[in-house]
């Protein structure tokens, strides 16, 4: 299938690589076919990637994963969030979380509150609430990424 993204340009993407929302994402239930798009000269599994929609080419949400913000994130989610997406192994868990990018990219943030759960094998997704008080919806990651630039 190719699109004409407003990130990327035309992009063809393989039937295979189509993530599907089980109920659409948080503010967009009517979205439910996505793809993770990044360009491999700019980015890596640590930097930030897009959430491409391929029913609105012109949607697309960066995110990241979070293990490259807080190495020890482990959101505790109720079993029925995300029971739709099938079984799990470790190899095919797959979280991720939304970025806010603002005109003062000094206030950078990430929603650590609803992460992105990714079942890779079945490639069913779900944007879930993340049970306590430990994770915030407005997280700061600008000096973070700052200081892993730096450290290349």
């Amino acid at each position: 299938m190719k699109i004409q993204t407003r990130v990327f340009g035309d992009v063809t993407i393989e039937d295979d690589k189509i993530i599907t929302f089980v109920n659409g994402l948080v503010g967009f239930p009517e979205m439910k076919q996505f793809a993770l798009i990044f360009d491999p000269e700019k980015s890596d599994s640590k930097g930030i990637q897009w959430l491409q929609s391929v029913e609105e080419p012109q949607f697309a949400m960066p995110v990241i994963n979070p293990l490259s913000i807080l190495p020890d994130y482990n959101p505790q989610v109720e079993d029925e969030w995300i029971k739709p997406l099938g079984e799990f192994t470790e190899e095919s868990l797959f979280v991720l979380v939304t970025v806010t990018v603002p005109k003062e990219i000094e206030k950078m943030t990430v929603n650590l509150k609803g992460p992105i759960v990714i079942n890779a094998d079945t490639r069913k997704a779900c944007q879930v609430i993340a049970e306590g008080e430990g994770y915030t919806v407005k997280y700061p990651i600008y000096e973070v990424l700052k200081a892993r630039k730096a450290g290349e």
